[in-house]
């Protein structure tokens, strides 16, 4: 299973002073010591945080999987064709939020996604969809031609004890769901180093996705360590 780690938020700590650092360039160098397998950024329609420089500099730099999460807007497939990550996520996108509040709604976008897929497709990129552990919208993933989708575990993440447990298996049947229709599963979303063990012992997921908790904990242990303290709670829970 491999940990994708999201920088967005070292760029959310340097655009707080509208400055050059913290460098979310620099901080994707100690990601990988870590053993980070990808790196993901969001580059938002209002540019809050990651980009377009971290973007061009991190395609020309970063050796693991580069996964671009971004809105199906033709802005967006542009910056895709031009740059190549090597997979990009669509997500749903509203200039009011802190941060992605939910999974797409890919039936109700189904045009633009399809056509976003075709494009990105056509450039040799891989794409995923960030979507809520529902059925429908699995089904409706698969019938936009994505290769894989990212299952929203933010309301797991949210809730505790039997509520938690009801959440964990609405992802454990949305994850069988998207293997039964022959798309790759991956997870993420409000996880962090509490309780990421259950989801990683899931069967079927390809790659949980991470960023805030991690680091929120390498502001007090370093990134490094941050990412390698994940990483190896997510290989315990898939022995």
């Amino acid at each position: 299973m491999i940990l994708g780690v999201n920088i967005d938020h070292v760029a959310t700590l340097r655009q707080a002073r509208m400055g050059v650092e913290p460098d979310p360039v620099m901080a994707t160098t100690l990601a990988m010591l870590g053993g980070a397998d990808g790196i993901t950024l969001h580059l938002r329609e209002d540019r809050r945080h990651v980009n377009d420089r971290d973007l061009e500099m991190l395609r020309n730099f970063v050796t693991v999987e580069l996964n671009l999460e971004m809105a199906a807007t033709d802005e967006m497939v542009r910056i895709a064709s031009k740059r190549l990550p090597d997979m990009v996520t669509l997500v749903p996108e509203k200039r009011k939020e802190l941060t992605t509040e939910g999974g797409l709604d890919v039936r109700m976008n189904m045009k633009a996604v399809k056509k976003a897929v075709k494009v990105l497709h056509d450039k040799g990129i891989r794409v995923s969809l960030f979507i809520n552990p529902e059925a429908a919208d699995i089904e409706a993933s698969r019938e936009s031609g994505a290769d894989m989708v990212e299952i929203h575990t933010g309301c797991y993440a949210n809730e505790k004890g039997a509520k938690q447990q009801k959440e964990l298996g609405r992802v454990v049947r949305a994850v069988d769901k998207s293997v039964e229709l022959g798309l790759l599963a991956n997870a993420g979303h409000g996880l962090n180093y509490t309780n990421v063990s259950a989801i990683a012992e899931i069967a079927g997921i390809r790659g949980l996705y991470i960023g805030h908790s991690i680091i929120a904990r390498a502001v007090l242990v370093g990134l490094e360590r941050a990412v390698r303290e994940m990483k190896e709670l997510i290989d315990r829970g898939t022995r």
